[in-house]
């Protein structure tokens, strides 16, 4: 058995360090010179720390044994005590969203009437199963409509990029389907399980998220950086080759392991298989900036005692919301400044996210001093944009994971984050089982649609 990875982001780097602890003959190849793909940490000369990706992680068991296996839990940083607190803007100004269900009940955000949806939600019956239900018809029809516009609108927008009235619930939260199904009511299934009680650590890396996929790549011994694979052929005997960049053509493999976007894992497998290829190809990604502004602290009169706020849709802003890097993380700016993760783009947000960087810029700019109280100009402003960003767990996907299930009896295994869940603890699980599996036996892994975290 001998494994190729196309592909160097998460899934692809951790799936070969546990096939290189397994013993398992891989090569992993990445067409950058940098390995993380959506993982991207940048220190500027002006003392900032920025994250162009996930900001944070959430320390699931799996992600917590790898950092481990690869001696970074010393490199572990919580985010400070204030990111418990989450705002939303309603009514134009930032108020602070109920952090568990019994202050859903307590709390001033939402209206009478909303609460009074929250306790009949307990009496509903369950309906049947729906496998195209979106997730803002699931929560509009247990919880009512404000629920959906003033909580699960702008954390699909701010988490997935996304658009609830489009993504589909079975995909998305495939649990909560399933505690609808088996308790009746969504909130007694959690508080019978326990699934809602507790919230897992929030943490980053001492040097940036990015020290993570680096480190990785660092320990690998069969990793080719610089090293794009622009065609793949298979041979008489089963096997797979690779044409390289390089024109050289890599020897046979006997499994695929693709660790690449959809759509160019699509563009790999059209001339072998051009009905799986084309499934891939219509996976949505919509595109998104990053806009980071710095600012005196003593010229932004919010407070900022908070992980971030998000903006609803229905709120009519210009930007999906924004991370207080500076209160979660102090030392990543200056002393004496604040500094905003701000997000321009999204499903929702597409004709924003395409605009020229210094019309974003100005545009983030006016949206803070508006929101914040800022008085003065930033400090310092930068942008990282992403044409292509989160995959959308939509009706495309049906076909691309319906593609991903027919291509493995051929030996190609997909493990990108259209697969396992767009989080970095989904892309970890996921490819430390495809790895047990490889290692464990010679054949097939089995198809396992596997749960997906928020």
């Amino acid at each position: 058995m001998k494994i190729a990875i196309i592909g160097g982001g998460i899934s692809g780097l951790t799936l070969a360090w546990y096939l290189q602890q397994a013993g398992v003959a891989y090569d992993l190849f990445e067409a950058d010179a940098r390995p993380g793909g959506d993982l991207l940490s940048q220190h500027t000369p002006e003392g900032y720390l920025l994250e162009a990706g996930p900001n944070s992680l959430q320390l699931s068991t799996e992600l917590e044994e790898l950092l481990a296996d690869l001696g970074l839990s010393d490199q572990i940083q919580d985010s400070a005590a204030v990111s418990k607190h989450r705002f939303v803007l309603r009514g134009g100004r930032y108020r602070q969203l109920p952090g568990s269900p019994p202050t859903l009940l307590t709390n001033g955000f939402f209206s009478l009437k909303a609460k009074w949806q929250l306790l009949q939600e307990l009496r509903q019956p369950a309906a049947q199963p729906n496998a195209h239900e979106t997730v803002a018809h699931f929560f509009r029809r247990r919880f009512g409509p404000e629920i959906v516009d003033y909580a699960v609108n702008p954390f699909m927008a701010g988490i997935y990029a996304g658009d609830p009235e489009r993504l589909l619930l079975h995909k998305t939260f495939p649990q909560l389907a399933a505690l609808e199904q088996e308790y009746g009511s969504v909130l007694r299934g959690l508080t019978k399980t326990g699934k809602g009680a507790a919230r897992r650590r929030i943490v980053t890396l001492r040097a940036g998220v990015q020290t993570l996929t680096d480190t990785l790549a660092a320990r690998l011994t069969h990793y080719h950086a610089n090293t794009a694979i622009t065609g793949v052929t298979r041979l008489a005997d089963g096997s797979y080759q690779l044409q390289l960049n390089s024109s050289a053509a890599a020897p046979g493999y006997t499994h695929l392991a693709l660790a690449l976007p959809a759509f160019a894992a699509a563009a790999l497998l059209q001339p072998l298989f051009p009905k799986e290829a084309a499934a891939l190809a219509a996976v949505q990604y919509p595109p998104m900036s990053v806009v980071f502004s710095a600012y005196d602290r003593a010229t932004v009169a919010h407070p900022l005692n908070g992980f971030g706020a998000l903006h609803p849709k229905v709120e009519g802003t210009y930007a999906a919301g924004s991370i207080w890097t500076s209160s979660i993380y102090p030392e990543r700016v200056p002393a004496g400044q604040v500094l905003f993760t701000t997000f321009v783009g999204g499903a929702q947000y597409e004709a924003a996210a395409n605009q020229a960087e210094g019309a974003q810029k100005a545009a983030v700019h006016a949206e803070l001093s508006r929101f914040y109280g800022i008085t003065a100009a930033p400090r310092w402003q930068g942008r990282y944009f992403w044409p292509r960003s989160i995959p959308q767990f939509d009706e495309h996907i049906v076909g691309a994971h319906a593609a991903a299930l027919a291509l493995e009896p051929e030996h190609i295994l997909a493990v990108a984050n259209w697969r396992a869940g767009v989080s970095v603890p989904d892309c970890v699980r996921h490819a430390r089982r495809v790895a047990g599996a490889l290692a464990a036996s010679n054949q097939v892994i089995p198809a396992v649609d596997l749960p997906r975290q928020a």
